[in-house]
C-alpha cells in the first residue's frame, strides 16, 4: 500500500460497495418488472434477454461497486490492476454465460419458428453456446494476462488427435449440421425411411436424430445413416396432402350415381371431421373392370399425416351406410369352378359347375381340370 488504511478509507470503500450492492437489487428488481412486460408480448425473444440480464446486470452493478472501493483504497499500481483485472476478467464470464443464454434461446426461438413445432434443433442450440462460452473464457484469460497463443496452438494439435479418434462422432455431428443447413428434415416433419422406421422428427442433436413414431415410442436413428438413406417427408414442401381409399361397386351400378353418392359423402366427411380439409375438392376416378366389380379410387384430403387414420375410418363408415341406403351393392370376390368327371370304361359327363364366395383378398378366376 502507498499509505496506512484510514477509518476514512473504509468507510469510503464500505459506502462504494454498498452502492454498488443497493444498484444491484434495484436492477434486479427493474428487471422482473420487464419480465412480466416481456410475457406479455408475443415475440419470446424478449423474454430470453431479459432474463439473461436479470443475472448480468445486479453483478455488474456490484462488481462496479468493487472495482471503485478498490479504487479508493492506498493499494500500489501493481495490487489495483490484478484487481481490476480480476473484477473485468469475472464479469467477462458473467457476460459471457448470460450472451451464451440469450444466443442459445434466441437460436431455439428462430428454429422453432421456422419448424412451427415445440422441439427445438438442439444440435444448432448446442454448437452456439460452446462456441460463445470458449470465446468468453479466451478473453477472459487475455484479460488477466495469460497468452492465449500457446493455449490455441495446442487445442488445434489436440483437437486434430481427438478428431482422428472420434471419426464417427464427427461424421454424425456434420451430417447433423449438413441435413438442418439442406432443410430435408425439420423437427416436426414425418418421415419414413426405406429400412422401415417412419414418424415425427422431435430433435436433431450432435449425434443422432430422434423420432417418435405413432406407438409414442422413440427411435434413435444416426445422423450419417439418415444423411445416406433414401428417405420420404410427408411433410414437405407443406403439411397438407391426399391420401386414396380404393373402393368397388357391382357391375349393375350406376356409375353416374354411384360417383354423386360418394362425392357427397367426401364433402360431408371434409366439412365435419377434424383433421381433414374443408376446402378439398373430392375426386373419384374409376380405373378397373375387375372379376366382380368395378374398382375405383377416391381421393381425401388431410391436414397431417397422422389425420389420414381417423378420416378413412370415418370416410368407410360413412360410405358404406350411404351405399346401404342407396342401394348400392358392393360385390364380394366370387369364384367359379368347372369340374369333368372322366374315368376308364366311363363315359365323359357333363360339367358340374359349383360357384361359392372366396375369400375377400383372392382374386376371381375360372379353373379347369
Amino acid at each position: 500500500m502507498n499509505r496506512e488504511l484510514l477509518v476514512h478509507d473504509w468507510l469510503v470503500a464500505g459506502i462504494a460497495l454498498a452502492a454498488g450492492a443497493l444498484a444491484g437489487l434495484l436492477l434486479r428488481a427493474l428487471m422482473r418488472w420487464l419480465g412480466r412486460h416481456a410475457e406479455r408480448t408475443r415475440w419470446s425473444g424478449d423474454d430470453i434477454i431479459v432474463d439473461a440480464l436479470r443475472t448480468l446486470a445486479p453483478w455488474a452493478a456490484v462488481i462496479a461497486g468493487a472495482a471503485v472501493a478498490a479504487s479508493t483504497l492506498p493499494l500500489t499500481p501493481r495490487v489495483l490492476g490484478f484487481v481490476n483485472q480480476s473484477l473485468t476478467a469475472v464479469l467477462i464470464l458473467i457476460a459471457t454465460i448470460s450472451a451464451a443464454r440469450v444466443v442459445a434461446g434466441l437460436v431455439q426461438s428462430v428454429a422453432g419458428a421456422r419448424t412451427g413445432v415445440a422441439g427445438s434443433a438442439s444440435i444448432f442450440v448446442n454448437i452456439t453456446r460452446i462456441v460463445v462460452l470458449v470465446m468468453g473464457v479466451l478473453v477472459a484469460l487475455e484479460t488477466v494476462g495469460v497468452s492465449i497463443a500457446p493455449l490455441v496452438t495446442a487445442l488445434g494439435v489436440g483437437g486434430l488427435a481427438v478428431a482422428l479418434a472420434l471419426q464417427d462422432t464427427l461424421a454424425n455431428l456434420f451430417a447433423g449440421v449438413h441435413i438442418l443447413a439442406s432443410k430435408t428434415v425439420q423437427p416436426g416433419d414425418y418421415i419414413r425411411l426405406t429400412s422401415g422406421e417412419e414418424g415425427y422428427v422431435v430433435d436433431i442433436n450432435w449425434r443422432n436424430t430422434v423420432v417418435r413414431n405413432l406407438s409414442n415410442n422413440l427411435v434413435i436413428i444416426p445422423n450419417n445413416r439418415l444423411a445416406r438413406t433414401n428417405m420420404t417427408n410427408f411433410t414437405q414442401p407443406e403439411q397438407q396432402l391426399s391420401i386414396l381409399v380404393q373402393v368397388g361397386v357391382g357391375y349393375e351400378s350406376d356409375l353416374e350415381h354411384v360417383e354423386r353418392v360418394t362425392l357427397d359423402v367426401v364433402d360431408s366427411v371434409m366439412a365435419d371431421i377434424n383433421g381433414a380439409v374443408p376446402d378439398h375438392e373430392g375426386a373419384v376416378r374409376f380405373h378397373t373392370f375387375a372379376d366382380s366389380r368395378i374398382n375405383f379410387t377416391v381421393i381425401l384430403g388431410v391436414g397431417e399425416f397422422s389425420d389420414q387414420y381417423r378420416i378413412k375410418h370415418e370416410f368407410i363408415k360413412r360410405l358404406h351406410q350411404r351405399f346401404r341406403t342407396e342401394g348400392i351393392s358392393i360385390p364380394a370376390p366370387t369364384r367359379t369352378v368347372a369340374l369333368h368327371h372322366e374315368g376308364p370304361g366311363s363315359s365323359a359327363l357333363p360339367p358340374v359347375p359349383h360357384q361359392r364366395e372366396a375369400a375377400p383378398r383372392s382374386p376371381a378366376t375360372t379353373t379347369r381340370s
